[in-house]
């Protein structure tokens, strides 16, 4: 068997480990997902670092780079170093998280005002780093997805739950055709078998993933529906058949995580959506309930 050809760019190495990363070894999906979502660090981190953070041994890491071609893992991280990641403004983001939450942590709690700063701070550095994963390029796809579809659905469920309600609401105010999955009685997966392959489903979820949700991906996927993801890794069960991912990775604060960010993702979505429909010319409102 020929050696693969390693990839050229961080953007080739990325469609790479989609592609295969079903194949891969439980172990080597462990580093696969965090290449994917952390690399800024994979880019700047030394080799001990990395593997510690992921979880797995330096060894681990090599044999992951020699997997996709590469002659050792300085030359996968080589590439998020010159290629994809030069100039870009959410470097470092991880490690700002990751000092900001140990700064929090070893303070004692604080009143209401102290608390609340907290969670300015830290969905600050949320919003940053949404404005730097989210393209342009992905945001206008998924407008157009919604444009087309004969019928949107949206599921989230648990902590995802309110802003597939507003995505909902919101799209439906706006004049789209919107089934929302909001799985009462249990009844999720049943609510989604009108659903064919001239509509498409928007699925909101983070780890550790609502089950129902993913049945409702995996029930619209088997329809033929074309998917979009809001989540905060490319590779979890409801990105990895997507046609379209909107990454977020929002703060958490003293163990409670933020919603700020993906919910400023879905209203960006919805205006964004309303200004395509009207065209060359102003934005028509939404429609307004008394």
């Amino acid at each position: 068997m020929s050696e693969p050809t390693p990839p050229r760019s961080a953007e080739e190495l990325r469609a790479a480990i989609l592609q295969r990363y079903e194949g891969l070894s439980k172990r080597l999906q462990q580093i696969a997902r965090y290449v994917l979502d952390e690399p800024n660090e994979v880019a700047l981190e030394t080799l001990a670092v990395i593997a510690e953070r992921s979880g797995v041994q330096p060894s681990a890491i090599v044999r992951f780079a020699k997997s996709f071609g590469f002659d050792g893992a300085s030359q996968m991280q080589r590439l998020f170093r010159d290629g994809l990641l030069s100039g870009n403004a959410a470097l470092g983001y991880s490690e700002r998280v990751r000092q900001f939450s140990q700064a929090v942590a070893s303070k004692a709690t604080g009143g209401p005002a102290e608390i609340l700063s907290e969670f300015i701070e830290g969905t600050t550095l949320a919003l940053r780093n949404l404005e730097q994963t989210v393209s342009d390029k992905d945001l206008t796809a998924v407008v157009r997805l919604i444009g087309s579809a004969e019928t949107v659905y949206v599921v989230g469920f648990r902590r995802a739950f309110p802003v597939a309600s507003y995505l909902a609401y919101s799209l439906q105010q706006a004049g789209k055709r919107i089934i929302f999955v909001d799985g009462v009685a249990a009844l999720h997966r049943q609510q989604v078998r009108a659903i064919t392959a001239k509509d498409l489903l928007i699925a909101v979820s983070f780890a550790p993933y609502a089950e129902e949700t993913v049945q409702v991906v995996d029930g619209a996927t088997e329809r033929g529906a074309r998917i979009v993801a809001i989540s905060d890794s490319l590779v979890s069960p409801v990105a990895k058949p997507a046609a379209h991912v909107l990454q977020v990775r929002e703060s958490e604060v003293r163990k409670f995580r933020s919603l700020a960010a993906t919910i400023c993702l879905a209203q960006a979505l919805v205006i964004a959506y309303v200004f395509a429909q009207s065209g060359d010319g102003g934005a028509p409102a939404p429609k307004r309930r008394t």
